[in-house]
């Protein structure tokens, strides 16, 4: 397969989270190109005498730039990274920096699939076994019916060529489960997620639902489902914090215990790591664009760029763009 395209200067930890991170991935057999500033990122690679292939990008963004500076500022680490992409070079581009840059620049330069208004991106949220496919997760604030319908589209295909499920149940996130619940907005996508053909449309859902596996998808604007995102992070943290701090306190007998259940308490922990799966995919873009977390250590690249790497073996973007030919051919 060819090179994923990584945005090596993107991100709070960049160059050598990145140099580090493609490097792990280089020992799975992922190949990787890395796009930023030449000079410094051949001397992050001789610390680990290590050689990467490089493609030089004099201009970086950083996480405070303003996002509508992409169309002017044609030799970022990420314009060029997207570029790869459409160029042929690179399988797929993989950032960890400015998200809304990231996205602008999959539009500018890869476009959108035939049938989109408004890519989305999607969130893995981990389940006890499997996950739950959240969309959309941040890029859209501001969402219409369609849009949400789109997001249901393609959530499905999603659901089917990654998790495996022939007929994944799509819920629409809302206040209620009855149909009549919600803003205007869940009001009307319902009603139209229920006449839309090749989905499964289970109804509404309710914020408890995304962790019972009520559905395979839920769908909802951008800002609800990063805002449930950045929650469901932030509260596993805090558990995990409690449980240890309860466990490094007491006697004798409760420190045999922690001892005990230490290793079933790291499972958790590495389910519940957003490290673990690097990067989310941003759906409805002509090509695989993967945004990851600011904060991204080197762990978190390796991971991402496996997630990338699996998503193409997969043939996600065709699955996509099928689907969404048989929504726009029912309308």
């Amino acid at each position: 397969m060819k090179p994923i395209a990584l945005d090596a200067m993107g991100g709070d930890h960049m160059p050598q989270a990145a140099v580090q991170g493609a490097l792990q991935a280089a020992q799975q057999g992922i190949a990787v190109i890395l796009v930023g500033d030449e000079t410094a990122l051949k001397a992050e690679l001789a610390k680990h005498r290590a050689s990467i292939p490089i493609h030089h990008a004099p201009d970086t963004f950083g996480m405070h730039d303003p996002a509508s500076e992409v169309r002017k500022r044609k030799d970022s680490s990420i314009v060029l990274a997207m570029r790869l992409v459409k160029d042929g070079e690179a399988a797929a581009c993989v950032s960890m920096g400015h998200s809304g840059a990231t996205m602008a620049a999959a539009l500018l330069v890869l476009g959108r699939l035939k049938g989109v208004e408004r890519p989305a991106i999607l969130a893995n949220i981990p389940l006890p076994s499997g996950f739950v496919a959240l969309l959309d997760a941040g890029a859209n604030a501001d969402c219409r019916p369609a849009h949400l319908q789109q997001f249901a589209v393609m959530g499905a295909a999603y659901a089917r060529v990654v998790y495996g499920k022939a007929e994944p149940l799509v819920g629409l996130m809302s206040i209620g489960e009855e149909e009549g619940k919600g803003n205007e907005l869940t009001r009307e996508a319902h009603q139209l997620l229920k006449a839309t053909p090749g989905i499964n449309f289970y109804g509404n859902v309710e914020g408890r639902d995304l962790f019972q596996g009520t559905t395979d998808v839920v769908v909802t604007d951008g800002f609800t489902g990063n805002v449930m995102l950045k929650l469901a992070e932030g509260e596993a943290r805090m558990l995990l914090g409690l449980i240890r701090a309860a466990l490094s306190r007491g006697g004798l007998v409760t420190k045999l215990g922690a001892a005990l259940v230490r290793p079933a308490i790291r499972s958790v922990a590495r389910k519940l790591d957003p490290a673990e799966y690097g990067a989310q995919p941003l759906l409805g873009v002509a090509g695989y664009a993967f945004i990851g977390h600011g904060s991204s250590e080197a762990k978190a690249v390796a991971s991402a760029l496996r997630t990338a790497h699996q998503a193409v073996e997969t043939g996600l973007v065709e699955a996509l763009s099928t689907d969404l030919a048989a929504l726009l051919a029912s309308a």
